[in-house]
């Protein structure tokens, strides 16, 4: 009995047409299905050869801003085939008016942080120089 990986994230937003389109145009998430039900709307979608992301709206939902020291989720962690690759990405978030960190290399890798219109904490990442 094992876990095999991650079958999908589902993010809570405040918006769900603002985050679709913002998901869609920075990172390539295409929607697959759509739906709602006691007090939410959700779309789940896939990004291009990756996994699975669930954006989610509740009516009820705190309108509290995003804050990675609080209980929960700090960030959601994408990985990259490559660290060249974050390079391309900081291009693209450039040309795309994202509000970015430049990527940078750290004793578990290479990191490019950014945020989507919530603010929640996004990260490409990419493996150290060397490692498989």
């Amino acid at each position: 009995m094992a876990v095999t990986g991650v079958a999908h994230v589902a993010i809570t937003v405040s918006d769900l047409q603002r985050s679709k389109e913002w998901y869609g145009r920075v990172l390539g998430w295409q929607p697959i299905m759509a739906g709602e039900g006691d007090g939410v709307l959700f779309s789940v979608g896939t990004l291009p050869d990756g996994p699975l992301i669930g954006l989610r709206q509740y009516d009820s939902g705190s309108k509290d801003a995003f804050d990675p020291t609080r209980i929960g989720l700090d960030h959601l962690a994408l990985h990259v085939a490559s660290p060249a690759e974050l390079s391309e990405w900081e291009q693209r978030f450039t040309e795309l008016g994202v509000t970015f960190d430049p990527s940078q290399q750290t004793p578990y890798g290479h990191v490019l942080n950014f945020k989507d219109p919530d603010d929640i904490a996004l990260e490409l990442y990419a493996a150290p120089d060397g490692a498989s």
